[in-house]
């Protein structure tokens, strides 16, 4: 007798209804546009956006059992031409004897190529079918305009933790076709252990999740262990993904260290999103908009070494480029500390975006012809260099009604503060 082969959870778990879809509610709550086109019965083709593991597939199916559709999937890799005539001619007699329209469904719609998405153009104009398809680029960087412009987008965001703890909680109390028969217990603080580590892939922490379950249930055990749960996702942990969560954690540590004059954290930071694959580019981009934000004047060096550092980058590639980004981090990490210049600038940008736009000085505005001088353009204005301390003290560059204003307040660190000591005013203590 043959053993039954069990498909993986994530497969399992699929939802029945729409009203069991977890996640996406901008498309899926009561106001959501996909909800509100399945109450109005009407169906439009659409392509279904967003990264691996957020329910695709799953709900271009669901809305095709909703509507009562005929289903039929597609393969983006393996269809040609012919096959994709024969399947027009099937919906379009099924259409006539059944009355039922058919949903045809193509994961990863962007691998067609343009022959094979202009083959699809008649019978969608026509009605025939319902196009439907699931992608994890950008639609409009891979199919054609005269394709793209009769289908809708819809964008699917990355599940949240709270959305993968909910998937993984409802698969652990499902008798059918969950994990309750294992037995297991499995602590919320663990599940979301299990999410952090799926970086929004409900297909990843489900199954790493029933990995988990069977190795605790081949144990003897009814409680999952660390060392478990690490076993499960290991492979996970080395997964990387530019855009998402992870990716956005590391930026932040390895910028937090540096501001934190931690030099041995920042490479570390550093070390794990290089060696994981990060654009270095995107790095080297960090690292010179640090420069300006965290060290400024304190440290007028920093800015030139995190420039050097990128073009370094640019010009020899990796892996040789590393070495330049850890020299640069180094710096950033060790140098003197101000973010005087970033807050300047912010209060300055506040008061340019949420106050009237107050007109130049007279005395401050060029006057490259006869009739401006005549209005007074450039009467009063003081040439600096003509005082012996090199400035018109008296002189207000100012418009009148931001008289006063101070935005820059340096730090008495490093060179900031020898600067403002230098021209007579006294650096704010740090």
């Amino acid at each position: 007798m043959e053993k039954t082969v069990r498909a993986p959870l994530a497969d399992r778990m699929r939802p029945k209804t729409i009203d069991e879809f977890v996640g996406q509610e901008s498309l899926l709550s009561e106001d959501g546009v996909i909800r509100r086109m399945l109450a109005a019965q009407e169906l439009y083709s659409f392509i279904l956006w967003g990264p691996p593991g957020v329910g695709k597939t799953t709900l271009a199916r669901l809305i095709a059992n909703h509507l009562r559709c005929k289903w039929v999937a597609f393969s983006a890799v393996i269809a040609g031409i012919k096959e994709i005539k024969a399947v027009m001619s099937d919906a379009e007699a099924f259409m006539k004897l059944e009355g039922v329209r058919t949903i045809l469904f193509v994961d990863e719609i962007h691998r067609f190529n343009k022959a094979q998405q202009d083959a699809f153009l008649p019978y969608v104009e026509n009605g025939t079918i319902i196009l439907t398809g699931a992608t994890t680029e950008n639609p409009s960087f891979e199919l054609n305009s005269a394709l793209l412009s009769r289908l809708k987008v819809f964008v699917l965001n990355e599940l949240t933790g709270d959305d993968l703890v909910t998937i993984m909680r409802r698969a652990l109390n499902d008798s059918e076709r969950g994990l309750k028969d294992l037995g297991i217990t499995v602590s919320d603080e663990q599940l979301k252990l299990f999410a952090t580590y799926a970086s929004g892939d409900a297909r990843t922490a489900l199954n790493s999740l029933e990995l988990a379950s069977l190795l605790a249930k081949q144990s003897g055990l009814s409680e999952l262990s660390e060392k478990l749960i690490t076993d499960a996702i290991q492979k996970t942990i080395l997964k990387y993904d530019k855009t998402g969560e992870n990716h956005y954690n590391l930026i932040s540590a390895l910028h937090k260290s540096m501001r934190n004059s931690d030099v041995d954290a920042s490479l570390y930071w550093l070390a794990r999103m290089l060696e994981a694959g990060e654009d270095p580019l995107y790095v080297a981009r960090r690292v010179v908009r640090f420069a300006s934000e965290d060290i400024g004047l304190a440290a007028p060096q920093a800015l030139p070494q995190a420039v050097a550092a990128m073009q370094a980058v640019e010009l020899i590639g990796m892996p040789e480029g590393k070495l330049a980004l850890a020299q640069a981090v180094v710096f950033m990490a060790s140098a003197p500390k101000s973010n005087a210049v970033y807050a300047a600038y912010g209060m300055a940008a506040q008061d340019a975006l949420s106050t009237v736009e107050h007109p130049v000085p007279v005395h401050l505005r060029n006057a490259p012809t006869k009739l401006m001088k005549e209005l007074g353009y450039g009467k009063g204005y003081q040439y600096a260099h003509d005082f012996e301390e090199g400035r018109a003290g008296n002189m207000r560059c100012l418009p009148d009604e931001l008289s006063g204003r101070k935005y820059y307040r340096p730090k008495n660190r490093g060179f900031e503060g020898k600067l403002m000591a230098a021209e007579g005013s006294k650096a704010l203590p740090s």
